[in-house]
């Protein structure tokens, strides 16, 4: 579990060090990390420009147009909650059924 606690904080950095502040990642960095370290979920969502304004709009609790790593956290947090409770709808495999997993917005 350590590892992957790792990997997660250094995929954040490896996108939010692109642009503007290292420690933020803003719209742009969400959809470049979105897209690819999560390709499956996008797909599920069917409309990606969307589905990363609604994921945007949803996680920015303090609403300043970026995203902290406590920010976006929260999808991390929310996607493994999903996934767990829609074991048979897996959203790292392509071949699963084509239905959106629930994303499970704060508001």
């Amino acid at each position: 579990m350590e590892s992957s606690i790792e990997t997660i904080i250094n995929i954040f950095h490896q996108y939010s060090i692109r642009l503007r502040d290292p420690e933020t990642l803003i719209r742009k960095e969400l959809k470049q990390l979105v897209q690819k370290e999560l390709p499956n979920f996008l797909k599920k969502q069917h409309k990606d420009e969307e589905a990363i304004n609604e994921i945007m709009e949803d996680l920015d609790t303090n609403q300043d147009k970026q995203l902290s790593f406590e920010e976006f956290i929260m999808l991390v947090a929310r996607l493994t909650i999903s996934a767990q409770m829609h074991p048979s709808v897996n959203i790292f495999k392509p071949e699963t059924p084509s239905f959106p997993l629930p994303y499970i917005p704060l508001r």
